[in-house]
């Protein structure tokens, strides 16, 4: 055999290493990782790099895959689909999985009214299309939107995003007519009563009620830190949104399709927003997101004035579709509570265990579930060191975890509504075992 066939034999070791130098050097730094774990196959709720080690995920591509990696009912429909086409354009020449799909979405969104959909491609998209919609619709310019919150990463909807550090620093100046107010989080000794009184100022002092197109909320804060909007908050802005004409849109890019224990989150309070914004969980990893809404609302814009070239993708349409029967057939709504209450009650032990460090469990929205990480039990004292160390430290052990955070101090579980409880307490067990180790060490 000569050297050529011999070398051409021999396995090449792939590394994570190798490739994150590789990385660092082809893809600018602002596009960074938060760990250095290079994928080479997933299932479920779980991952093996490229080193053929196996990681409990709990992060799911960020809330994307809450029907697990490559669930087989979703990866059928996508090769089935593109075994036809891939691409024409649903405002050129449309497919019927787009109308069955908004059909769905319509019937799905909270409320009685009428409903219409849109689609676009990503979450950003659908959040700076339900302003484009409400300014169509009441005439006006102003948006109001609530600090700690997130809605992208794109210029109008950076300017809506109420956290600097590292979504809006060095990209102002920012799209004029956005307004911040206080968002209601009683850890941190902002109550219901005071962000309605700020927002209350707000109207006084910078925009007046009948100038204001939209008030932006997430349900349940996701870059923000994990907060959930009070029910009567969102009850209050509803009613505050009625009596002045303004629009009220519902960011569940992050909190929908069954990852709170509703369909969708604002379901807890019984309101019915006037837009909705969905994206993340509504294709299983495939590119899509969507508004929907009030149909007079969503109405509004002229013919063309709403879309994209990838708006509404047919295989991330027929994605959608498959999601949304897993998610009926295997009941995935309720099963997300089950992971919360199984989660809520291992990590308020380890909160017991550990006072001085685990400030606050929030585990009350199914599965989206916070840890908020304190030095000496004080609210007002930050661990973001520690957090960071934690997320880094979980990866040598297997595990894969998020953080978030105004102030980058809050561990957010994000597991697959389809993970198996033994793989739901071993992520638990690695993430206690990873705690202790970075509080020794």
């Amino acid at each position: 055999m000569s050297n050529s066939q011999a070398t051409q034999a021999t396995p090449i070791m792939v590394r994570n290493a190798d490739w994150q130098a590789r990385k660092s050097a082809a893809i600018a730094r602002g596009q960074g990782n938060a760990t250095s774990v290079y994928v080479e196959r997933a299932l479920n709720a779980e991952i093996w790099d490229v080193e053929g080690r196996r990681y409990v995920d709990f992060a799911t591509g960020i809330a994307v895959c809450n029907t697990g990696h490559s669930h087989p009912a979703v990866v059928a429909a996508v090769q089935e689909q593109v075994g036809r086409f891939s691409h024409t354009c649903v405002m050129v020449t449309p497919y019927d999985s787009a109308v069955r799909l908004a059909e769905k979405l319509n019937d799905l969104a909270p409320g009685s009214s009428a409903k219409k959909t849109i689609f676009v491609t990503t979450g950003a998209e659908a959040v700076e299309n339900t302003i484009k919609i409400a300014r169509a619709h009441t005439g006006r310019r102003g948006v109001i939107a609530f600090n700690g919150g997130f809605h992208g990463r794109t210029l109008l909807a950076m300017g809506l995003t109420g956290k600097i550090t590292p979504y809006k620093n060095l990209f102002g100046p920012f799209p004029g007519e956005v307004y911040h107010a206080p968002f209601p989080i009683p850890y941190h000794g902002v109550s219901t009563d005071d962000a309605l009184r700020a927002l209350r100022t707000l109207f006084k002092v910078d925009l007046a009620p009948e100038d204001c197109a939209a008030i932006i909320v997430e349900p349940v804060q996701g870059e923000g830190g994990f907060y959930p909007a009070p029910d009567e908050f969102l009850q209050a802005l509803r009613h505050v949104c009625d009596e002045h004409g303004i629009v009220l849109v519902a960011d569940e890019i992050q909190t929908g399709f069954g990852r709170t224990g509703r369909f969708f989150c604002s379901e807890y309070a019984g309101i019915e927003a006037d837009l909705v914004t969905t994206a993340k969980g509504i294709a299983g990893g495939y590119p899509l997101a969507a508004v929907v809404g009030k149909a007079e609302i969503m109405d509004a814009p002229l013919p063309g004035g709403l879309g994209g070239t990838y708006a509404g993708s047919p295989v991330g349409c027929t994605a959608a579709l498959a999601v949304l029967d897993v998610i009926e057939q295997e009941n995935l709504v309720d099963r997300a509570l089950a992971i919360g209450e199984r989660a809520k009650a291992r990590l308020l032990a380890l909160q017991k265990k550990y006072p001085d460090v685990v400030g606050e469990i929030r585990a009350e929205r199914g599965a989206m579930i916070a840890m908020e990480l304190v030095s000496n039990g004080d609210a007002t004292q930050p661990a973001a060191d520690l957090t960071k160390r934690l997320v880094a430290k979980a990866a040598d052990n297997g595990l894969i975890l998020l953080s978030c955070g105004v102030n980058g101090n809050v561990i957010r579980l994000l597991p697959a509504l389809t993970i198996p409880d033994e793989i739901l307490d071993e992520g638990l067990s690695l993430l206690e075992t990873t705690l202790a180790e970075c509080l020794v060490g």
